[in-house]
C-alpha cells in the first residue's frame, strides 16, 4: 500500500489516503496539486510535513520510474538506446545484459525501430515513448507519469498504454487531461484547490462528474 497521513507541501493537504497496488488516475483543473503530488510520489519533492510511505518505505528508497509531460528536460543523451540504457549503466549493469534489457524493453512498448536514431530527430510523440522505455527498464516498484499523453497520437497512445499494462510495476500513478484514459483506471483520484474532493473507482467518481467536463466522451452515448 502507499500511505499517506496528514501530508503538507506548499498548497497540498492530505489527511489520510490509501492507494494499493494498481492504476491510480489523478484528474482535476490545472492548479489543483497534481503536479506536485506526483512529485512527492516520486521522491521528487519532500512534504513539508506528514508522512508518504510505499509499503512503509519513502519514495526516494523505492525503485521510481519518472516521466513527465515535457520529455526533453529529461532526456540526457543522444541517442535513443543510451537513453534507455542509462538507469542500468548507472547501476553498472553488464553491457550483455543492458542489451537484452533495453531491446526487450523497446519491444514492449514498440519502439525498437528508433533505438539507432538521434533523440532530436524524434517527434514528441516518440520522445515520451523513449522516456517511458527509460522509466521502465530497471522494472520500477512505482511508475510516475504526469500528462504523459498530452501530445501523443492515437497510435502512440496505445504503444504507452500497452507498455504501462505489461510494466510489472506494482503502482502506477498517472496524470491525464483525457477522461477515455483515466476511465480504465483501477482507482481515481480528483484533485480541487489542493484537496482531494473525490476519490474511488471510476464507477463510482465518474457518475458524480457528470454533466462537467470531467465526464468521459465513450459514457455520453
Amino acid at each position: 500500500m502507499i500511505s499517506i497521513e496528514f501530508l503538507r507541501y506548499h498548497n497540498l493537504a492530505i489527511d489520510a489516503l490509501t492507494i494499493k497496488p494498481g492504476i491510480t488516475t489523478i484528474i482535476g483543473a490545472n492548479g489543483g496539486g497534481k503536479t506536485t503530488f506526483l512529485k512527492l510520489c516520486a521522491g521528487i519533492a519532500v512534504p513539508d510535513s506528514g508522512t508518504l510511505l510505499i509499503d512503509d518505505t519513502p519514495p526516494r528508497e523505492t525503485e521510481i520510474g519518472w516521466v513527465n509531460e515535457f520529455p526533453d528536460r529529461n532526456i540526457l543523451f543522444v541517442n535513443v538506446f543510451d537513453e534507455i540504457a542509462s538507469p542500468l549503466r548507472f547501476r553498472r549493469i553488464s553491457c550483455d545484459e543492458i542489451d537484452l534489457k533495453v531491446h526487450a524493453c523497446s519491444e514492449d512498448i514498440g519502439i525498437t525501430h528508433l533505438l539507432k536514431r538521434a533523440v532530436r530527430e524524434l517527434s514528441g510523440g516518440e520522445k515520451v515513448l523513449v522516456s517511458l522505455a527509460a522509466a521502465l527498464v530497471h522494472h520500477p516498484k512505482v511508475l510516475v507519469l504526469d500528462e504523459y499523453d498530452s501530445h501523443l497520437d492515437a497510435n502512440s497512445l496505445t504503444k504507452i498504454e500497452r507498455g504501462i499494462r505489461t510494466s510489472g510495476a506494482d503502482y502506477v500513478i498517472r496524470c491525464t487531461q483525457h477522461m477515455d484514459t483515466a476511465v480504465h483506471s483501477d482507482y481515481v483520484l480528483f484533485f480541487n484547490s489542493g484537496r482531494i474532493t473525490l476519490d474511488g473507482t471510476p464507477d463510482f467518481v465518474f457518475p458524480l462528474l457528470k454533466g462537467t467536463a470531467y465526464y468521459p466522451v465513450l459514457w455520453r452515448c
